[in-house]
């Protein structure tokens, strides 16, 4: 069963550091290259460059009140990639990349969300 895991390609969970300006201000962020993948993936569908893509998520995070704690964002962006692939999974997001993740009701991705939740939001922390 790990081989599935452990065979799988280095360079995918090798970490990179990209600088982005957030606010004006010159930050870096680490995240596998995996990640950075589908944060360029995500970007391409709304014609939007990962740091567009990355100040726009801080900035709409930022804006909600939902921005703690900015060591928090990197996970932040983790989650979101992983969330992305699985609402693509599950068909809550259309699988055909030349829909703009823009152009989704995100109140209806939401309430399918809520109706069927999607595998990992069931993880419950075992003791």
């Amino acid at each position: 069963m790990c081989q599935i895991f452990t065979h799988a390609e280095p360079d995918l969970y090798a970490c990179r550091a990209r600088s982005i300006r957030l606010r004006g201000v010159a930050t870096s962020i680490r995240l596998e290259n995996i990640f950075w993948q589908v944060l360029e993936e995500i970007g391409q569908r709304d014609g939007l460059t990962v740091p567009q893509l990355v100040t726009r998520l801080h900035d709409e995070l930022t804006a909600a009140g939902k921005l703690q704690d900015r060591s928090n964002f990197t996970s932040f962006l983790r989650v979101s990639c992983t969330r992305y692939l699985e609402l693509e999974v599950t068909g809550l997001i259309p699988a055909d990349r030349a829909v703009p993740i823009g152009s989704l009701d995100a109140d209806t991705v939401l309430a399918g969300e809520r109706r069927a939740p999607l595998p990992l939001a069931r993880v419950r922390s075992v003791a």
